[in-house]
């Protein structure tokens, strides 16, 4: 029960906080604008939205957003099982919570597909602030809403020197994708899950292996 707990608290607080932080740059930052976070020139909050995957990368138009949507939507609904089943077999503190961040990070950007579209009026570099349940009613069905990225952290923002043969005088930058904390929150995760519990996955391995080489011995 307890690490049950310990999954429902993390999957809330980090959706309370993704989307009180998207509301937030929606409602109150012009689209493609943004500042400064505690005036660092390398840490930015910049509002914009992407259609399709995490870190602003696009997956297919209309028909890909919908595959997109409802791939999102199925395998939450295995990362829910799998964690269940993690919970029972009394697995570890860590493996439960690195998989807790995973599931708490795509509900959140499921929640802009879902639901953004419908409750949301249009951003737009020529518009002006979005409105929240708007008379005119939203600016996209379910489903098909943008996903709101706003978190930006552009490290090296120089160019490349002039003598360089191909990118001489081109702009260099590190790191340029712009996410949310719903991304950040599913990357933390599986980031964890390669570092420190690879073991459970060889553990897996190793009891194939063993049943495998047991049913060969019996034939």
């Amino acid at each position: 029960m307890k690490r049950t707990w310990i999954v429902v608290g993390i999957v809330l607080l980090v959706l309370i906080l993704d989307q009180w932080l998207k509301i937030y740059v929606k409602t109150s930052i012009p689209y493609g604008s943004g500042f400064d976070i505690l005036g660092l020139s390398w840490a930015k909050i910049h509002f914009i939205e992407n259609e399709g995957m995490a870190f602003g990368f696009e997956f297919g138009g209309k028909a890909g957003k919908l595959i997109l949507s409802i791939f999102r939507i199925l395998m939450v609904g295995f990362l829910i099982y799998l964690i269940r089943t993690l919970i029972l077999a009394k697995e570890s503190i860590g493996l439960i919570v690195s998989f807790a961040l995973i599931i708490a990070g795509a509900i959140g950007n499921i929640i802009d597909s879902a639901f953004y579209g419908l409750i949301f009026s249009e951003s737009s570099f020529h518009g002006g602030l979005a409105e929240m349940f708007p008379t005119e009613g939203g600016y996209a069905g379910f489903l098909y809403g943008r996903v709101v990225d706003m978190l930006y952290f552009p490290l090296i923002d120089t160019h490349w020197s002039d003598w360089m043969p191909v990118v001489g005088g081109n702009r260099l930058q590190f790191f340029r994708p712009v996410f949310n904390l719903a991304d950040t929150a599913i990357s933390t995760g599986v980031i964890s899950i390669l570092l420190f519990h690879r073991k459970f996955f060889l553990a897996d391995d190793k009891e194939d292996k063993k049943v495998k080489l047991s049913s060969e011995e019996e034939e």
